[in-house]
């Protein structure tokens, strides 16, 4: 009977938390389909379902050259952060080098500077290498950031992979690159598969960068478009949640894609070394 009460209140609990994390999801979506009213509020359900806020929020606000470009930054971004923080963090986790653990902490210390004290330096360096409004002034500060959460996600992930494995591979023949890309890569797909998830939702909803180092249209990302969208056409409140549906669906298209993967992931990177 205890076990039983337990359980209900369990549910009961989840459920309440789904419904407040929820709400605010089925208001945004019930605003992108209704009418196309100033005064339209965000919780209550539309008559029909208007399919042409979302085109005339395409249209009017030029997603389509904005979400191409976000696709852009966020694919090279994502790649080489992936690319250089299984590598490093390989490093850190498997090899014993002198300076190693002084090397590792000087990465792990990107994590604790805040973007707002570089911004403005990174510009001025940028501008100085004329790279400003350009994708490279978008991909490499990001890249850069990504790359100490990586290396220190990976390192964890290194870290407490299976010693006999290595030794195995090891016994075989099989080199340091064999061996990490041939063993390790593919039994840390979970791990990997988080991390590249937490990066992509980073570099896709990156606004400061965005909005210092690019100053024309043609290379603006989704997060600087719906802001000067927003300042167009702030009376249309449908509109405007058309616009924001447009650009979250892409992330939430990753994160189910690679859900159960995430959360795998989420559960073996949380064993501490």
């Amino acid at each position: 009977m205890t076990g039983r009460l337990e359980r209900g209140a369990t549910y009961g609990i989840l459920a309440l938390f789904a419904v407040v994390a929820l709400t605010p999801v089925v208001g945004i979506l019930s605003t992108a389909f209704g009418p196309r009213s100033g005064t339209a509020t965000g919780f209550s359900l539309p008559d029909g379902l208007n399919w042409a806020n979302f085109a005339d929020a395409w249209t009017r606000g030029h997603f389509g050259t904005y979400l191409s470009n976000s696709v852009l930054v966020a694919v090279v971004v994502v790649t080489a952060t992936a690319v250089l923080a299984v590598l490093a963090a390989y490093a850190f986790g498997v090899m014993r080098f002198p300076g190693s653990n002084l090397l590792f902490y000087l990465f792990v210390l990107g994590l604790t500077l805040p973007q707002e004290a570089l911004v403005v330096p990174l510009y001025f360096d940028l501008r100085y290498w004329q790279l400003t409004d350009t994708y490279w002034a978008l991909i490499l500060p990001q890249t850069a950031q990504s790359l100490a959460f990586g290396v220190f996600w990976m390192r964890t992930y290194f870290r407490g992979s299976s010693r006999s494995v290595i030794e195995a591979a090891r016994i075989d023949g099989a080199s340091s690159w064999t061996t990490l890309w041939r063993v390790l890569v593919p039994m840390g797909r979970p791990a990997l598969s988080t991390m590249v998830v937490i990066v992509f939702m980073w570099t896709w909803n990156e606004f400061l960068m965005a909005l210092v180092m690019v100053s024309d249209e043609a290379h603006r990302t989704v997060p600087l478009g719906l802001a000067f969208f927003q300042g167009q056409h702030s009376s249309d409140t449908a509109l405007l949640a058309a616009a924001s549906v447009l650009i979250a669906l892409p992330v939430v298209v990753v994160y189910v894609a690679l859900q159960r993967r995430f959360i795998e992931g989420m559960l073996t990177g949380a064993v501490k070394e």
